[in-house]
């Protein structure tokens, strides 16, 4: 048994549904297109232009040599649930959702932030590490041999979506006052890859915005992407963000101590652009692990041992963990035993 069509579910691909993760998952279907057969399956929105989950419920029984991809979020046990006796891994992004997997589900972690959560919560389960891809036009556009700045007429770009209060009302506001050029991007942008070749420096600060929704930032794609066309990069490193942001080698930290602190920076990097950017040999290296070819190679090995992890189940059903609530509970009745065995005049159950 083989897999012979992975079907990655989302919940539609209209304009209402358009963000970030969307994008992932359009990007690794075509992807993975090239290792066995593909396809994108709505469940809110019916599109004429890709199957509909319900219709494919009703009309097809289950198949083990077709792998259900689920990822968005808040969705995941119920449309585990809808595929109970199907195939199912999870495209885990963000973290923290609350949601336990049942045994055998695998987790196909895009970060070790999100791997090591996951490595918690569900330690039986199949765990693999497979990063967002870099889409080829930021590397084939990316304009990484610019060292002076001087054809970058936007001197601080910055995503009004994620960003935190302390960038958009403080920062922005006391760059703009020292005569810096600075361009608050809001809305989607068809061509974000001549966006960022055109910006000199890059500030994403999304701590404060996945904190205050609980969940995790999955993998942070705009800092990496932004490396990749030779922006100075100042970010937060909350969550995935910390696997590709090495503070003052790849990107620098922002929010950093003071206002004062980060204004002097980041005019010194507007200036020196070349001083802030990360060494070639670094950034070339982050940039290949996460480019396509790089991460074709990961998914044709996941399949391979989703497969044989399939024909074993057959013999073996798959291991599982204790729930949390068990495990403290072994731990609390351990204490008290440990106590009561030191009460003066307990007998001695040796």
């Amino acid at each position: 048994m083989a897999t012979r069509l992975v079907r990655f579910l989302v919940p539609g691909t209209s304009g209402c549904f358009r963000c970030g993760g969307l994008s992932v998952e359009l990007q690794t279907a075509s992807l993975v297109g090239a290792v066995c057969d593909s396809e994108i399956v709505t469940y809110r929105e019916r599109r004429d232009d890709c199957p509909y989950l319900a219709d494919l419920l009703r009309s097809e029984p289950p198949s083990e040599d077709v792998l259900w991809i689920v990822s968005w979020g808040f969705d995941v046990p119920q449309l585990i649930r809808r595929l109970r006796g199907h195939r199912v891994a999870y495209h885990a992004h963000s973290s923290g959702y609350g949601f336990d997997l049942p045994p055998g589900v695998p987790v196909l972690a895009v970060s070790r932030n999100t791997l090591g959560y996951w490595g918690d919560r569900a330690p039986r389960n199949p765990l693999f590490l497979v990063p967002n891809a870099l889409d080829p036009q930021w590397l084939e556009r990316g304009d990484r041999a610019d060292a002076s700045g001087r054809d970058r007429p936007i001197d601080v770009l910055v995503q009004a979506r994620k960003s935190s209060d302390y960038v958009l009302r403080q920062l922005v506001p006391a760059l703009r006052q020292r005569g810096v050029k600075v361009e608050v991007q809001s809305g989607w942008v068809e061509d974000l890859v001549s966006l960022f070749n055109r910006s000199t420096v890059y500030l994403y600060d999304s701590a404060e915005y996945w904190r205050g929704r609980g969940v995790t930032e999955g993998f942070g794609l705009p800092p990496l992407e932004a490396m990749a066309c030779g922006c100075v990069v100042f970010t937060s490193l909350n969550h995935a963000l910390a696997d590709h942001c090495d503070p003052g080698r790849s990107a620098h930290q922002i929010g950093c101590g003071s206002l004062a602190h980060d204004l002097n920076r980041i005019q010194v990097a507007i200036g020196e652009p070349c001083q802030w950017r990360p060494p070639a040999a670094e950034l070339g290296a982050l940039l290949h692990a996460n480019a396509e070819p790089r991460l074709l190679e990961r998914w044709r090995h996941v399949l391979l041992e989703l497969d044989q992890l399939q024909r074993q189940w057959h013999q073996d059903p798959p291991l599982s963990s204790p729930p949390t609530w068990r495990l403290r509970w072994g731990q609390i009745q351990q204490r008290a035993r440990r106590v009561v065995d030191r009460l003066p005049g307990w007998p001695n159950q040796a």
